[in-house]
């Protein structure tokens, strides 16, 4: 067993490009993670990072190393979820991200409820509004909320969410309120964008007469961080771009008001994702009907 541990603190450490990163990932401390690969190492006799101070890459035998060592765990997991779903007691670890948003709204407070039905189940979960490599940061589910693209990861559909556009009514009543979405781009209306590297939306698609159109809006405010972005909102500082379940309290308050009400942006999915394999994995399976019903509840009764 230990040795099958050493292989995957050296997979993760592949991975996720260095000691640091594997060793949280796998709640171990740098020096026994660097331990477990040096136990490796002599056990193979070659060595199989090239180590600097500031970048450890795999050797050319590090390399190949990992393509076995990777299909090795694989096939372990594969083993160990199909006794699991024979025995009818799943267990072991998911590893799960999620927008910060829905991640601390609807995912993160419903962990432990899930942990109370499965107590041998453990959840690890990343909140980010950044993208995430799935694969290669050993991702089993995404929670994500967008205009899902084609992937090669299977998808299970939540519930398709309103998005509505929203400003604080003193800045409506500072700068007015827009006739039509064109005067978005040609007012000088401050949208309050998230953006972040690699993000690819610069723009915002309305639903209009002629159906969606893209608008290329912009403002002085841009953050990686959506709630940010509507705490600016709520500060009057322009008009946000969210789904209506997130910002719901805030317009029934009257704290932000719906802006072109006629022209809305186009409706997000909010689904899971994963790798196709992960499915057949029961504490997959449950954790993903479970987040399924409870996101579906939480958010009928935020809008109900």
């Amino acid at each position: 067993m230990a040795y099958l541990d050493n292989i995957a603190v050296f997979v993760r450490v592949v991975e996720l490009g260095n000691l640091s990163a594997a060793g949280r990932d796998m709640r171990l401390s740098p020096a026994v993670a660097s331990n477990r690969v040096k136990e490796l190492e002599r056990h193979l006799g070659v060595r199989l990072f090239n180590r600097t101070t500031r970048q450890l890459t795999p050797t050319e035998q590090g390399r190949a190393f990992y393509e076995g060592a990777r299909k090795v765990l694989d096939a372990v997991q594969e083993a160990e979820a199909s006794v699991a779903a024979l025995s009818g007691h799943p267990r072991g670890i998911i590893r799960v991200t999620a927008p910060l948003g829905i991640g601390k709204r609807l995912i993160a407070s419903g962990i432990p409820e899930f942990r109370d039905k499965y107590p041998e189940i453990e959840v690890r979960l990343r909140l980010s509004d950044h993208e995430v490599d799935m694969m290669r940061e050993g991702i089993d589910v995404a929670f994500k909320l967008g205009i899902l693209e084609n992937s090669s990861f299977r998808m299970r559909g939540i519930m398709e969410c309103e998005r509505v556009l929203a400003a604080a009514p003193d800045y409506l009543a500072q700068r007015g309120e827009p006739a039509g979405p064109q005067e978005l781009v040609d007012g000088g209306y401050d949208c309050l964008m998230l953006r972040f590297p690699g993000a690819r939306e610069h723009f915002w698609t309305l639903q209009t007469g002629d159906g969606p159109q893209k608008f290329e809006v912009s403002g002085p405010y841009d953050s990686d961080d959506g709630d940010v972005i509507t705490d600016w909102a709520l500060a009057g500082h322009g008009i946000v771009n969210k789904p209506r379940f997130e910002i719901e309290p805030y317009l029934r308050d009257g704290r932000l008001k719906v802006v072109l009400p006629q022209t809305p942006p186009v409706p997000v999915r909010l689904a899971a994702l994963y790798p196709h394999k992960k499915f057949q994995d029961p504490k997959v399976r449950l954790l993903v009907d479970f987040m399924t019903a409870r996101c579906q509840r939480m958010i009928g009764e935020i809008l109900a």
